[in-house]
């Protein structure tokens, strides 16, 4: 019978291993950010346990950032291109996952990956477009670029200064990788030449899109935080090159363009659905707002079966709203239509997948559904 052994020294892995005396008791526990207390994210490879019934157990998944495990299950794969979903039980404080692995390697992760090279690749997929421009914005902490996709059609009837400008982030939350699965399918729709509606969009808008906020987060195999443990959704009154230097280059470059329509791209450990969050509780709120919001959900239901607005966070009370995030820092500095966009870890409880749950795939038609609903508002923004 083949040793088994556990991995993580590659882009993103994480994990901490208690016991591999016993492939039925494969003792784990997810390791926290490397500079912060948050532990959630995970990522391995398992080798030896071909033929072998496996359960892994996650000792500290009570205590982990997010604690809700019900109704969640692992994500596994064999190539690290499909992955699909394992049994998985959570009795309060011990999360298991059980599977009879094919062959004698096969990676497990908190949700499917989104590596530093794929992340490259969707620049480079994005440059060959001549409707694309790349645009440096400087260095993290740890020496990787901030790169910024600037999109529009040189040849449009619109003059540029009455083109809207629409901004795109995602993975603020490094291990929020569907954020990013998301922004590839918005980019594989909008630079697809045959379809109509981002044709139109094109014409009419200048998009700005930063794929991931947070490399060296994700490099690293963080959950919420930067190199430096910062939380960049909380840094956008006050960051600092020190500290959170993805939010002070991405915020420079917004202050020089200025923002019409603003999206977020997240995901959420508990909550089983699709769904958006504003900027009501904002000093700066108003009924113009509230009415682009409207309109922009009610169209995104019509695009998206995936996207609802029944189940969500609630609400701030009007005035008390963190203007520490991203959706509300940038509502309220440029009195614009501003959401966070927010995926499941989990599933869509409305549409679910018994083999693979949210997935990758979902994230990216998502990604592409959202043109919709940005057509159906973007002229009424001012």
């Amino acid at each position: 019978m083949s040793t088994l052994s556990i991995s993580t020294q590659f882009d993103s892995g994480s994990i901490e291993v208690v016991s591999l005396a016993d492939h039925r008791d494969i003792q784990l526990k997810i390791k926290p950010d490397n500079a912060s207390e948050f532990a959630q994210w995970f990522h391995f490879r398992l080798q030896g346990a071909a033929g072998l019934p496996v359960c892994l157990r996650f000792l500290n998944a009570g205590n982990s950032a997010y604690p809700d495990w019900r109704a969640y299950r692992v994500v596994a794969s064999y190539d690290r291109q499909h992955w699909f979903r394992i049994p998985t039980e959570f009795d309060g404080q011990v999360m298991s996952a059980s599977v009879t692995p094919v062959s004698n390697s096969l990676y497990f992760a908190y949700f499917e990956p989104y590596s530093h090279e794929r992340h490259l690749d969707l620049l480079g997929f994005a440059a060959d477009s001549d409707k694309v421009e790349i645009e440096h914005l400087g260095k993290t902490l740890d020496g990787r670029d901030m790169d910024l996709l600037r999109i529009t059609d040189s040849e449009s009837n619109t003059p540029e200064a009455q083109r809207k400008k629409v901004w795109l982030i995602a993975r603020q939350h490094p291990g929020e990788t569907m954020a990013e699965w998301f922004v590839e399918g918005f980019l594989e729709r909008l630079l697809d030449g045959d379809d109509p509606t981002s044709r139109v969009l094109l014409d009419k808008c200048v998009f700005y899109v930063v794929p991931n906020m947070n490399p060296d987060g994700a490099v690293r195999g963080n959950l919420r935080t930067n190199a430096a443990g910062a939380n960049l959704n909380r840094e956008w009154q006050n960051p600092t090159l020190a500290r959170s230097p993805e939010v002070f280059l991405v915020r420079e470059k917004m202050l020089a363009t200025g923002i019409d329509l603003f999206l977020d791209a997240h995901g959420d450990e508990a909550q089983p659905y699709n769904f958006v969050a504003g900027c009501e509780g904002n000093p700066g709120y108003s009924d113009r707002l509230h009415r682009l919001e409207n309109a922009f959900k009610d169209a995104w239901q019509v695009a998206s079966p995936d996207f609802q607005d029944v189940h969500g966070y609630e609400k701030d009370e009007p005035g008390q709203a963190n203007l520490a995030l991203a959706t509300n820092w940038v509502g309220q500095q440029f009195d614009c239509l501003a959401y966070t966009i927010e995926m499941p870890f989990k599933d869509n409880a409305n549409l679910p997948d018994e083999e693979y749950g949210w997935s990758g795939e979902r994230s990216k038609k998502f990604g592409a559904s959202v043109l919709q609903a940005i057509l159906a508002v973007v002229d009424r923004t001012r």
